[in-house]
């Protein structure tokens, strides 16, 4: 963590100096904002700890509850969500709390005595294999709550306006606020009072029934399936062994996926209550808590549950469905209202993607409305949210539509009792967040240099190493510096020579400190150096090898009032004496040097050689605005 570059702090550096729109921020809801946000959610709260980077824009955010969430019904996180926690700074903090997913195990049916169960296999999580970030599980209201500090610790100093629903709005045609959102107060002394507030653009955090949606025209598409689940978090007392691991059980009489819960005792458990009956008409939303807990013991035969306490319970059938577009852009409109989360996708909850993609689609959306919003980049820069993110929606929903079909098959149904295991290992990639790419537009780049970084693919997100900091000989990771500032990381990898020798990173250095450059072109008049571009220099030696002294100032700028080198943009890739790591190696990465560029929410957006100067230029210069006009 960096701080003091303002000036001494004494006390919690993680509470950032209020600015622009944080400083003396109305407690009311104002009549105007740039950025209304409706709901609360993993993806609302996400978009304003974003949001909370850019002072300048003003955002609120409504939500009809007359407070915190205190029950949050989601707690899977997969490794891709802790990578995000990390760049909102309290990673370190969640999994502290959280329960760790070490194993997954697997129960079926005894042959020798079908009505019982036995264990059938055990497997490593799929998250120590592919990532150095584990797979959590934790209450959805915790995350929330870590990510309403973030937002009121920002500079933009964005809190909640609990107590408000969501009424309607209305699009306009012109106007510098041409979302007219009509809002009615839902609790306290002006409970029922209704209101208007004028947005630039207004983002639907709402939920899978979502006004936001409904007002805009958009529908969703797919269906119910006919399979109902109950769910409940519990605290029991048992004899089933594995009670504190992870484990999908098949018996003939029903199936069961269990997850321990953070705390050390609670647990959830989703319970099958079998086919749904054509007519039901939703009966079976009604199954009362203590059939669901009878399904369990009869599925967890000859073990069984005692439960002392339920903590929460629900009842719902499987549904896949995808919104037909993530916001209202249409007919050559640049779009002013957008979707995210449950608004927009809704699917099972047994894989764990929920609110893990919802959180995804705020940190998309809330670099780019802010950067359109602070003139950094043209407005057309926003049709690329629901262009990028539709279709890992529907990605998601072909996952689960087939994991919740092996999840609900009967015992005769299955010829492999390993076939679950190895589906679960097998595609491992996707569910921890790791499988998004997105294709080319204005952010990101073709890859037709993708063989100078080949394990940095162009379009996903970028998978850190460790490297060495050449200031103070400490390994770290290269991607756990880069925080969820707003800034675009550019990562030069330097060829073989020496600091101090002529090179081509010497020479793209030169360039990049040059009037020519796009630090210059797209950093506004006045900022720091670094408000755009967060500049690092990684060096095939190791770090007792590379003479800082010589290294390019352009990679050890002077920034803050008081003009204060930074120390921590120079790296070495070892290995050393704390690492065996190579990035170089580890990422396949061209000896002779290569620039990757990588997004304000962890994608990369080009792999470029150093040479490519006049690429690296119209790249940027077809995603920002010149600041210079």
């Amino acid at each position: 963590m960096q701080f003091h570059h303002h000036g001494y702090v004494s006390g919690e550096p993680r509470i950032q100096d209020a600015a622009g729109t944080g400083i003396d921020r109305p407690a009311e809801l104002p009549d105007e904002t740039d950025v209304l946000i409706v709901g609360s959610g993993p993806a609302g709260m996400l978009l304003a700890a974003q949001l909370s980077q850019f002072p300048d824009v003003a955002t609120r955010l409504i939500e009809r509850r007359d407070g915190r969430l205190v029950l949050g019904q989601a707690d899977g996180i997969q490794p891709r969500s802790v990578e995000t926690f990390q760049a909102f700074g309290f990673a370190e903090r969640i999994v502290a709390e959280a329960y760790n997913i070490a194993y997954m195990n697997f129960w079926g049916p005894n042959p020798e005595n079908p009505r019982e169960i036995v264990r059938t296999a055990r497997t490593e999580d799929y998250a120590f294999k592919i990532s150095e970030f584990p797979h959590l599980i934790v209450n959805q209201a915790r995350v929330l709550d870590y990510f309403a500090e973030a937002a009121a610790y920002g500079p933009g100093r964005i809190v909640p306006d609990y107590g408000v629903e969501f009424v309607g709005l209305t699009v306009h045609d012109e106007g510098e606020y041409p979302v007219e959102v009509r809002v009615r107060h839902a609790s306290g002394p002006r409970a029922g009072e209704e209101r208007t507030v004028r947005a630039k653009y207004v983002a639907g955090c709402d939920g899978a029934r979502s006004g936001v949606r409904e007002a805009i025209g958009r529908t969703h598409v797919g269906r119910f399936a006919a399979h109902a689940w109950g769910v409940m978090d519990v605290l029991v007392n048992t004899d089933f062994p594995d009670w504190r691991t992870k484990c999908a059980i098949n018996s003939t009489a029903g199936n069961i996926l269990h997850i321990p819960r953070e705390g050390g005792y609670l647990s959830r458990m989703y319970i099958d209550l079998g086919e749904v009956a054509p007519d039901d008409d939703h009966r079976v939303r009604q199954t009362p808590i203590d059939e669901i807990i009878r399904r369990a013991n009869e599925i967890l035969h000859p073990y069984s549950i005692d439960v002392k306490q339920v903590a929460w319970h629900s009842v719902y059938e499987v549904g896949h469905r995808v919104t037909d577009r993530f916001d209202d852009g249409d007919d050559g409109r640049s779009p002013r209202v957008f979707l995210t989360g449950d608004a927009c996708h809704t699917h099972s909850a047994k894989a764990g993607q929920g609110m893990n993609v919802s959180m995804q689609d705020g940190f998309n959306l809330g670099w780019k409305l802010g950067h359109v919003l602070t003139g950094l980049a043209p407005e057309s820069l926003l049709e690329t949210y629901s262009a990028e993110r539709q279709p890992v929606a529907q990605q998601l929903i072909d996952f689960d539509r087939e994991w919740s079909s092996l999840m609900a098959r009967k015992p005769d149904e299955i010829s492999d009792p390993q076939e679950l295991a190895n589906y679960y290992l097998a595609t491992a990639e996707f569910p921890s967040g790791f499988m998004t790419r997105y294709d080319p537009s204005m952010a990101v780049a073709d890859a037709s240099h993708q063989h100078l970084a080949a394990g940095f693919p162009v379009g996903k997100r970028f998978k850190s190493v460790e490297v060495v900091r050449v200031c103070d000989g400490n390994v770290v990771h290269l991607g756990h510096h880069a925080k969820a500032d707003g800034r675009w990381r550019v990562y030069a990898f330097a060829d073989g020579a020496v600091a101090g020798e002529d090179s081509a990173l010497a020479s793209w250095a030169a360039w990049l400190a040059s009037d020519a450059s796009p630090l210059a072109r797209h950093t506004p008049a006045g900022a720091d150096v670094d408000a755009v571009f967060d500049v690092k220099a990684i060096y095939q030696q190791r770090y007792e090898d590379v003479d800082i002294a010589k290294v390019p100032a352009v990679f050890l700028p002077r920034t803050g009032p008081l003009g204060l080198t930074d120390w921590e943009k120079v790296y070495a890739a070892g290995p050393s004496a704390w690492s065996t790591a190579d990035i170089f190696a580890e990422r396949e990465i061209s000896r002779d040097g290569a620039v990757v560029v990588v997004r304000p929410d962890q994608y990369v957006a080009a792999v470029l050689p150093l040479t490519a100067t006049e690429e690296l230029t119209a790249f940027f210069a077809g995603v920002l605005t010149d600041q210079r006009a």
